[in-house]
C-alpha cells in the first residue's frame, strides 16, 4: 500500500515512536498513525432535530460502508437527559418531527428511488407515504400533523428537432438525438439535466395520493413553511418570464394549499429565500440581500408582516452572513447561525437586532477538509441541538440549555483514542498591508520542540468561503506522513465581513497571494516549517491559487493543484452555472474584454512555472470542468515541467472525496508526489 510506504519514509523527520502504546515494539509504531483505511471507520453526525418537547433528538449518522465504498446514512435517537442512543432507522435522511412529537418523517431508499416514510416513535411502526420517481426533499409537517409538504421533480418532455426514419421492428439503432436548449443544462453532481422542474406537493401523513400545488417551467425551492392555520405554504423560486437568465433573483412566494393560487411576496433585485412563518402567523422571516453584482454579499435576516410587507433587516449591523434561522417559540427572537473568524456560531437575535451568542463550536458538513459548517434545531422550550466538533474529531451531537453546551455523542472515540492525531494550533499572521490573517497549523504527531517539519500549504476553495479549526482527514493524512499542514483564510474569505471578502472582487487572484505567502513566512518564523521543504495544494479556488502561486514563485518544492480553473474564458463558457462567472467575477463578457480574463488566468503564467506540479480532477466535474485541468497538464508538459494528471473516476467537483477509497487514494497520491521532491536530509537535521 503506497500510503504505508510514505509513512515509513517519513520516520526520519517524525519520531512517531514517542506516540506509540506503552511497551509497544518498534513494529507496532505504525498502528498509531492515522491511515487511509481509517476513513472507513469514521462517522459524522448531521441534521440533529430536537423533539418539540426537547426530550429527544433524532439525527443522521453518516458512516462509510467498506463493501460499497460509499457513505451511508442511518437515523439514531438520543435521550437528551441521559444521552442514551438507540437506532431509529437503518437508512434514512432529512428526519422531521411531527408537531405533537409522536412521529418522525424521513426519506429512505425503497427500491430504485428514495421515498418519504413516517415512523411512530412509540412503537417503531412505519409506513411509506409516497411512490415517487425522484428524491423528495424539503419535508415540512402541517401544524395539525395531518399532512406533509415536500418538493419533488416533475418530469418533462425532451425537446426534439426533426425526426428519425421509421425503425424496423427488432432493429438495434443508435440512441436518438439529444437536443439541449436550456441555458443551464448540466449540474455538478447531477450531470446533464433531464427535462422537468421541481415543484411543491402535499400528501397525507397517513399515505395516499399526493397533490401537486405548483406548476410551470420553473424550479421551486425549499425550505417550506406552513402558516399556523395550514392554509398557506411559503417557498422561494425564480418565476419571472426570463427565469432561466436569472442567477440569484429568487422571491418569497406563498401558495394557497386549497386552490394552488400563488402570491409573490418580495420583489427586489437579489435573492429572497428560506422563508419561515412566526408561530402566531403574524410575521415572516427570510434570508436575502440586494444584488450589487459583486462576488460576495452578506446574507441578511429580514422580517416583515405576514405578507412580507414593511421588510427590514435585523442583522444589518452584524456584518456576517446568516446561514440558517429558526423562530423562538415566543416569536420575540430568532435563532441564527453564522460564521465568524473561521468559527460557526449560534446566536439569538431580537427583533430590534440585539445579538446574544450562545454557542461557538458548531461544526460539520464534511470530513476531508476543514471548512466551516454545521446544523441546528430548536425545541419549543429553547433547547438547541447542534453538531459540534473540534480539530481532532468529526462532528458530534451537542445540546445547549440553560447557558451551557453539553456533548451527547462521541462517535469516533473508539478509533481516535488509539490514534496519534496531529495537534492543531492557531498562528498569528500579518499581511504585508498590515491586515491580520487567521491561520492554523497541524504538526506531525511526536514532532519535538525546536524540530522543523516539511510544510504543506492547504488552500480553501470558494474563494468566498472559510476554513476553521475543524477536523480534516486530508490534514491528518498529510501530518501522519510527516508534514506540517498550514491552512488560512486570506482576503476574499468569508466570516470576516463584506469588506474583507470583497477585497478580491473583480480582482482574483490578487493580494490573496500575498496573504498566503505571509502565512508561510509566519510558519517558518515560528520554527515549525522547514524553509527548504515547502509544498502547496488546494482545491477549486485553492486549485486556482496553487497554479497561480507556482506561476509567481519557485519557493515550493512541489505542488498539487486540485480541480482548478486555469483559463477563465473557457471556464465561464463550460461550467454548469453558465451565467455566473461573467456576471459576478468580471465586469464584462469574455469577448468584450478578453485580456481581463487572460490576465487573471493561471494559464497566462505557465511560462514561468518550474515547480513540479500534479493536477487532480474528478472525471465528472462540471463546476471547474475536466478540460481546465487537461489544459494545464498539457501546458506543463509542453513546457517540460514535471507533471502528472490524476483523474478520479465518477467524481464530481463537490464529490471529489465523496467515496472513502478515493479520498484516501487522492491524499496518498499527493503525498507520494510531494515525497518525490522532498529534501529528506534537511528535515532529518531539524533545520
Amino acid at each position: 500500500m503506497r500510503l504505508m510506504a510514505v509513512l515509513l519514509l517519513a520516520t526520519a523527520a517524525l519520531p512517531a515512536s514517542a506516540e506509540t502504546l506503552p511497551n509497544a515494539s518498534p513494529g507496532d509504531a505504525t498502528t498509531r498513525s492515522f491511515t487511509g483505511s481509517d476513513l472507513f471507520q469514521l462517522s459524522i453526525a448531521a441534521d440533529p432535530q430536537i423533539s418539540p418537547d426537547g426530550r429527544a433528538i433524532v439525527y443522521v449518522r453518516r458512516s462509510a460502508d467498506i463493501m460499497t465504498d460509499r457513505m451511508q446514512s442511518s437515523l439514531w435517537l438520543i435521550d437528551v437527559a441521559s444521552g442514551r442512543q438507540t437506532p431509529f432507522a437503518a437508512s434514512g435522511s432529512s428526519p422531521r418531527w411531527s408537531p405533537d412529537g409522536t412521529r418522525i418523517a424521513y426519506v429512505a431508499a425503497d427500491g430504485a428511488n428514495p421515498q418519504l416514510f413516517v415512523r411512530w416513535v412509540g412503537n417503531g411502526a412505519a409506513t411509506r407515504v409516497t411512490t415517487l420517481p425522484d428524491d423528495p426533499n424539503a419535508l415540512a409537517w402541517s401544524p395539525d400533523g395531518r399532512r406533509l409538504a415536500y418538493i419533488a421533480t416533475v418530469a418533462g418532455e425532451p425537446t426534439t428537432l426533426g425526426k428519425s426514419p421509421a425503425k424496423p421492428e427488432g432493429a438495434k439503432w443508435a440512441e436518438p438525438l439529444e437536443v439541449i436548449d436550456r441555458i443551464t443544462y448540466r449540474a455538478d453532481g447531477g450531470g446533464y439535466i433531464k427535462p422537468g422542474h421541481d415543484h411543491v406537493f402535499v400528501v397525507s401523513a397517513d399515505g395516499g395520493g399526493a397533490r401537486q400545488l405548483t406548476f410551470g417551467k420553473f424550479d421551486d425551492n425549499g425550505p417550506l413553511s406552513w402558516s399556523p392555520d395550514g392554509r398557506t405554504i411559503l417557498f422561494s423560486a425564480i418565476r419571472s418570464p426570463d427565469a432561466e437568465r436569472q442567477v440569484m433573483n429568487s422571491e418569497v412566494i406563498a401558495v394557497d394549499t386549497a386552490s394552488g393560487e400563488l402570491r409573490t411576496l418580495t420583489s427586489r433585485d437579489g435573492p429572497d429565500n428560506a422563508p419561515i412563518f412566526s408561530h402566531d402567523g403574524s410575521r415572516i422571516a427570510w434570508l436575502g440581500f440586494d444584488d450589487h453584482r459583486r462576488s460576495y454579499e452578506n446574507t441578511q435576516l429580514y422580517v416583515g408582516d405576514r405578507l412580507a410587507g414593511a421588510p427590514r433587516s435585523i442583522t444589518g449591523t452584524l456584518d456576517r452572513a446568516i446561514e440558517d434561522a429558526v423562530w423562538a417559540a415566543d416569536d420575540k427572537t430568532i435563532y441564527v447561525s453564522y460564521d465568524d473568524h473561521g468559527h460557526r456560531k449560534i446566536a439569538r437575535v431580537a427583533l430590534d437586532g440585539r445579538l446574544s451568542p450562545i454557542a461557538d463550536n458548531i461544526a460539520g458538513g464534511g470530513i476531508d477538509r476543514p471548512y466551516t459548517g454545521g446544523d441546528f434545531s430548536v425545541s419549543r422550550g429553547g433547547l438547541v441541538a447542534f453538531t459540534g466538533g473540534e480539530a481532532n474529531a468529526p462532528a458530534d451531537v451537542w445540546v445547549w440549555s440553560g447557558g451551557k453546551a453539553r456533548r451527547l455523542t462521541n462517535l469516533n472515540a473508539n478509533l481516535l483514542e488509539a490514534k496519534a492525531m496531529a495537534p492543531v494550533r492557531k498562528i498569528a499572521v500579518t499581511a504585508p498591508d498590515g491586515r491580520a490573517i487567521d491561520a492554523w497549523i497541524a504538526t506531525p504527531p511526536g514532532l519535538q520542540a525546536g524540530q522543523r517539519a516539511p510544510l504543506i500549504l492547504e488552500i480553501h476553495g470558494g474563494p468566498n468561503s472559510a476554513y476553521g479549526p475543524s477536523f480534516s482527514s486530508d490534514v491528518q493524512l498529510y501530518a501522519a506522513a510527516g508534514y506540517a499542514v498550514l491552512w488560512t483564510n486570506p482576503r476574499g474569505s468569508t466570516s470576516y465581513g463584506a469588506e474583507f471578502a470583497n477585497l478580491i472582487d473583480k480582482n482574483y487572484p490578487s493580494q490573496d497571494y500575498d496573504d498566503l505567502m505571509a502565512s508561510v513566512d509566519a510558519a517558518i518564523a515560528a520554527g515549525t516549517a522547514d524553509p527548504d521543504n515547502l509544498f502547496v495544494t488546494g482545491g477549486s479556488g485553492g486549485g486556482v491559487l496553487t497554479a497561480w502561486i507556482v506561476g509567481k514563485t519557485d519557493r515550493f518544492k512541489a505542488a498539487a493543484t486540485q480541480k482548478p480553473v486555469i483559463n477563465w474564458t473557457s471556464e465561464a463558457l463550460t461550467m454548469d452555472a453558465t451565467l455566473f462567472t461573467s456576471r459576478y467575477w468580471f465586469s464584462k463578457l469574455p469577448w468584450e474584454d478578453p485580456m481581463a480574463y487572460w490576465k487573471r488566468s493561471p494559464l497566462s503564467l505557465v511560462g514561468n512555472v518550474k515547480t513540479p506540479t500534479l493536477v487532480v480532477v474528478g472525471a465528472e466535474d462540471y463546476r471547474t470542468p475536466v478540460s481546465e485541468s487537461e489544459q494545464y497538464y498539457a501546458a506543463l508538459q509542453i513546457q517540460g515541467v514535471p507533471t502528472a494528471l490524476v483523474k478520479v473516476p465518477g467524481a464530481s467537483h463537490g464529490g471529489l472525496a465523496g467515496r472513502p477509497s478515493q479520498s484516501a487514494a487522492k491524499a496518498s497520491a499527493i503525498v507520494a508526489w510531494f515525497d518525490r521532491y522532498r529534501n529528506k536530509a534537511s528535515a532529518a537535521k531539524g533545520k
